[in-house]
């Protein structure tokens, strides 16, 4: 500390101290977090980079279906000396706190609309079942009755020819 050119590397595994995300998938309470970090010492403070790898669960957002995926999330940030200057993060009795460096880093990585499959379908609007992968096919648009009068209009070629001559 206070000697810039000073390095250490940790590697740490913990779990999460609590759920970690809102919306559709979160880190669990519990989840294995496996961190990577570098401390360098520079004049201003106490540079912290390093990576995590933890796993988050939900559901898909087409879908429905469950998803627990792994997630991958590269961090670094300066934790200054005290001093006069206000800063977001800094060194406290010659340590420095990573968990809301952590746990920042993981919620702003989170999918906001995830899926179980990039090619995943949904579910079909009319039966509220999961439809196969690949479908491309829309599913048929129930006529309102009301429009019904309006069904013998077309807007292709030949439209209105009945009444040119």
């Amino acid at each position: 500390m206070h000697r810039a050119g000073e390095m250490r590397e940790v590697t740490l595994n913990v779990p999460a101290p609590e759920t970690w995300g809102e919306g559709l998938v979160a880190v669990p309470t519990g989840a294995n977090l496996d961190v990577e970090v570098r401390l360098e010492s520079v004049h201003e403070g106490i540079l912290a980079s390093g990576d995590v790898a933890t796993h988050y669960t939900g559901v898909c957002g087409r879908c429905l279906e469950p998803i627990d995926e792994p997630l991958q999330v590269d961090f670094q940030e300066l934790f200054a000396y005290a001093g006069n200057e206000a800063a977001d993060f800094d060194v406290q009795d010659d340590h420095v706190d990573l968990e809301i460096l952590v746990r920042d880093a993981i919620v702003l990585s989170l999918p906001f609309q995830p899926v179980c499959e990039p090619d995943c379908s949904g579910l079909d609007p009319e039966t509220g079942e999961k439809l196969p992968h690949g479908t491309d096919a829309k599913p048929e648009q129930a006529l309102d009755p009301r429009w019904a009068v309006l069904g013998k209009f077309t807007t292709g070629p030949g439209a209105g020819d009945e009444d040119a001559g």
